[in-house]
């Protein structure tokens, strides 16, 4: 029995995407998609885990084909779904398939041609009003202010639609409307094998409030794990439960209690810093 539940797990049900961005760390993993018996299987593992399911960690959700099937189960089994997405496989089927929240990433429409740009925000805040009106919380993401790439096109159209002043809320976010926010970030760094290693001494969250599972089954402990690099099971397999409390879980665990990493994928991820005190 898992003696502690978590406050989300993200499921990537596909590691394909349509586009290929340049702040993503991409995958070498083979392309794949989750069954729906997988799907099942995932929800009845995580059923008294977490309430909060969140379809992401590499590739594009809305390039699975039975997104909006399995939106509609994991809701029904009493779920909230979110999607994370690059914005521009929208679709209005989500606005009936019972998802809790629409996180779009803004910063991952990286083409030059403008015309292009504008008409991928338009269709962005129009599915982002239409969403809204109907209770589902969503959020535009610009993550890439410490890099070279340019807002002004963005927050010049954003302030067109959303006409300030905007609700300040916490940690660089904004109210534009009921339902309706915008974030700011920072653009992080992967974690890498091959990057520079910060050392054992670090704080992360990993199996502390979250869990990654991947297309292929394989539960990390967070959802940076792009690789898989830190494998503590397979739910397609094994319990949640016994995935949870395997000795290579409980090192993790453990060792952030402490203020320790023990794995070397989480002494090289600097996202981790931020948490560290």
């Amino acid at each position: 029995m898992i003696d502690r539940r978590l406050k989300k797990a993200y499921v990537e049900i596909t590691n394909r995407c349509n586009k290929s961005c340049s702040f993503c760390h991409g995958t070498k993993r083979v392309p794949r998609d989750m069954t729906a018996e997988e799907f099942a299987r995932v929800l009845n593992e995580l059923q008294g885990v977490t309430e909060y399911i969140y379809l992401h960690v590499l590739g594009e959700p809305l390039c699975h084909p039975r997104i909006i099937e399995f939106i509609k189960t994991a809701t029904e089994r009493g779920f909230k779904v979110s999607v994370t997405t690059n914005g521009t496989l929208l679709t209005d089927s989500l606005l009936d398939s019972g998802v809790y929240k629409v996180q779009i990433s803004l910063h991952s429409f990286e083409e030059d041609d403008e015309r292009a740009h504008r008409e991928y925000l338009e269709g962005v805040f129009d599915f982002s009003q239409r969403a809204s009106k109907k209770g589902i919380l969503v959020s535009l993401r610009l993550w890439n202010l410490n890099s070279e790439a340019s807002n002004s096109l963005v927050e010049g159209m954003l302030e067109e639609r959303f006409p300030k002043p905007w609700r300040v809320g916490r940690d660089n976010s904004f109210t534009l409307e009921s339902n309706l926010f915008l974030n700011y970030a920072n653009r992080f760094e992967w974690p890498d094998i091959n990057a520079h290693d910060n050392g054992e001494r670090l704080f992360c969250y990993g199996l502390r409030d979250q869990i990654g599972i991947l297309a292929d089954g394989t539960v990390v402990p967070c959802c940076l794990d792009a690789e898989g690099d830190i494998p503590l099971g397979n739910v397609y397999t094994t319990s949640m439960a016994d995935i949870m409390s395997s000795p290579r879980a409980k090192a993790v665990y453990d060792g952030f209690s402490k203020r320790q990493a023990t794995e070397e994928l989480c002494r090289k991820c600097s996202y981790a810093k931020k948490f560290h005190k």
